[in-house]
């Protein structure tokens, strides 16, 4: 939340033209960037109109909760107006989506789910759905509301638009949840306003929804089960329902002619890339419609094949290989949904493959030609193999090969790491993969960071936080040498830091002294006391995330240096250049950082590295508790 006061405060601090710089001074403190110019444009001539009606209403006491964060990501509303029911007197809220269009319409005529706007080239969700999902959101992971859904409501206001310019979205059905007014219709919206809010101070409200204890997360392998077999678990918010939207009408299209187009889904750590995946295949699925999901990770598509597809032999048959498709007939599925797209490499031929197969044909062509519909959900900077090609402009060119249209969706809200967009920053920052070098991390009240001075401090800490009920694991860069683990005896104690030493996670397919199969480490609570890796870490996520990074990546004086001599990762040959090396070290440590839901606490095996650490964390010590 960028601002809270009340209507009669927030209409003063405008008209002293003082709103606008607190809110981009906020900003700059909570999301670690400077707005854009689109975000403070929309402040001044939004807002204003906002107080305006709630003034003609006569509700100046109602509290106004300006770009309110929703738990567990880094997405907002507009603005969540707190106050008192009316008739119950009981707590009340409105969220409200403010608009500037003055013109909207459906993006197909009989479908208004998704809308076309003129200042944007791609179509966008409509605001009577988009304020719905915040207010679903809300009451999934908001304790004040979860078991009070009726004291939420939301409402669009698109104070610039006619009737006549916006009459299509209106298709859509309205509800308390999700409804919409335009300036034609402001004294309906002055007396919408009045029937949810009293004339009275809401103070006591805004204190009980920031209160409100976060409900858990729902985390993806928890309820995998349910949203492929079942129901939809899941709620998609703005550009991750284009995403899933588009892709319905590409099958739509691909059902009424001849018809084949690529969908590309691109975003960072958390987006939502997975979950877009598992809502498209469960109502895929649930039509009877021949789909399938890939991945080119082998911890990933084991895990869904066991979560999801524990009970049916043909719901784990769902989920397969990027190299799955060397023989498949073309276009024989309606939809591929590929998910870790960046893991795609140049060819599916590996040693096992059988000489008539070896054909040289690119893994991109296999996955487009397969299905009518493929769809690409990635991330660019989580390629941390050589070899590995998944990127926007291979897809693009391999569709541009095919004739084919090729529509995109950038998702820039993500989920992870508590929704702080701060903390990804920072990670970034840190690692010099964006910005202009690290910056002094500061608390933003949604991910906890702490650096320990050893790996035994590291485990302690994140052993009280698993007996107070969080899920942990301890991830490494790939520093120490991987011994195979030989049935009946204890696993080989392979990361050695002085007196401490633990066992990397099993290679294997099989449990060993009651430690998980690889593929598993990163869902199953026995996955505690073993070291993952990049490889068994990457697609999953965990409540508190320990790192420890190794002698491959340690600051001197004022730079990081990258000494591939410290690293045992057999996937880097001495043909690998210098500066792929040094790219996919960073992006490791990037993907390691970015598993925790709820905090992370680092290590580094050198001192340097370590007094860094705590100069940019602001520690003199260890972890504070």
């Amino acid at each position: 939340m960028l601002f809270r006061e009340s209507v009669a405060r927030v209409a003063a601090r405008n008209l002293e033209g003082m709103l606008e710089d607190q809110l981009a001074e906020q900003f700059v403190h909570v999301h670690g960037y400077r707005p854009g110019n689109s975000e403070v444009r929309s402040w001044r001539r939004s807002i204003p109109a906002l107080t305006g009606a709630l003034l003609d209403a006569g509700l100046d006491q109602v509290e106004m909760l300006i770009e309110y964060g929703l738990p567990l990501t880094s997405k907002r509303a507009d603005v969540v107006l707190a106050g008192v029911h009316p008739d119950t007197q009981e707590p009340s809220y409105v969220v409200v989506e403010l608009k500037q269009w003055s013109e909207a319409y459906p993006d197909e005529d009989d479908e208004p789910t998704l809308c076309r706007v003129d200042a944007y080239a791609r179509p966008v969700l409509n605001p009577i759905e988009q304020v719905r999902g915040y207010c679903a959101y809300l009451v999934s992971f908001n304790g004040a509301l979860a078991q009070n859904p009726e004291q939420i409501a939301g409402v669009a206001y698109l104070h610039n638009a006619t009737e006549f310019g916006v009459s299509g979205l209106y298709a859509t059905q309205q509800d308390e949840h999700g409804r919409m007014f335009t300036a034609d219709r402001r004294g309906e919206f002055v007396s919408y306003l009045r029937s949810r809010l009293a004339p009275a101070p809401g103070a006591e409200a805004a204190d009980a929804l920031v209160a409100g204890k976060t409900q858990p997360s729902r985390q993806l392998m928890a309820v995998a089960a349910d949203e492929v077999r079942e129901r939809e678990q899941f709620v998609l918010l703005d550009e991750q329902r284009v995403a899933y939207e588009l892709v319905l009408r590409a099958v739509q299209r691909a059902h009424g002619s001849d018809h084949k187009e690529v969908v590309i889904v691109t975003g960072g750590p958390g987006t939502g890339k997975s979950v877009i995946a598992l809502s498209l295949l469960g109502e895929l699925y649930r039509q009877g419609l021949p789909a399938l999901h890939a991945t080119g990770s082998q911890s990933f598509t084991k895990t869904m094949r066991k979560v999801a597809g524990s009970r049916k032999r043909q719901v784990q048959d769902l989920f397969k290989y990027f190299n799955s498709f060397m023989t498949a007939k073309r276009n024989s599925l309606d939809v591929l949904l590929c998910d870790e797209a960046h893991r795609i490499r140049e060819t599916s031929a590996n040693r096992y493959t059988r000489a008539e197969h070896r054909t040289g044909r690119p893994q991109v062509d296999e996955l487009i030609d397969v299905a009518r519909v493929p769809v690409f959900l990635l991330d660019q900077h989580q390629v941390v193999r050589p070899g590995e090609i998944g990127r926007v402009e291979e897809i693009k060119a391999a569709a541009a090969r095919r004739g084919l249209q090729c529509r995109e969706v950038s998702l820039d809200s993500q989920f992870r790491c508590g929704g702080s967009d701060a903390y990804l920053q920072w990670v970034v920052r840190l690692l010099g993969l964006e910005g202009d070098g690290p910056v002094t991390w500061e608390p933003d009240g949604r991910m906890e960071l702490e650096v320990a001075e050893s790996p035994a401090e590291l485990e302690a800490f994140l052993e009280n936080r698993r007996s107070q009920g969080y899920g942990a694991r301890i991830s490494a860069g790939y520093c120490w040498r991987w011994s195979e683990a030989k049935p009946g005896e204890p696993l080989p104690e392979d990361v050695v830091i002085g007196d401490w030493a633990r066992p990397w996670n099993l290679k294997g397919e099989r449990s060993v002294m009651g430690a998980p199969p690889s593929a598993l480490w990163a869902t199953d609570p026995a996955g505690f006391g073993q070291v993952g890796c990049v490889y068994t870490a990457q697609g999953f996520e965990y409540d508190w995330s320990g790192v420890i990074l190794g002698p491959d990546l340690v600051w001197r004086t004022d730079r990081w240096v990258v000494d591939r001599t410290a690293s045992k990762d057999p996937v880097f040959k001495r043909s690998t250049p210098d500066e792929e090396v040094d790219r996919l070290i960073r992006n490791t440590y990037k993907v390691l950082l970015t598993r925790g839901m709820v905090g992370t606490v680092i290590y580094s095996t050198d001192r340097e590295t370590r007094a860094r650490l705590r100069e940019l964390m602001g520690r003199q010590g260890g972890v504070t508790g």
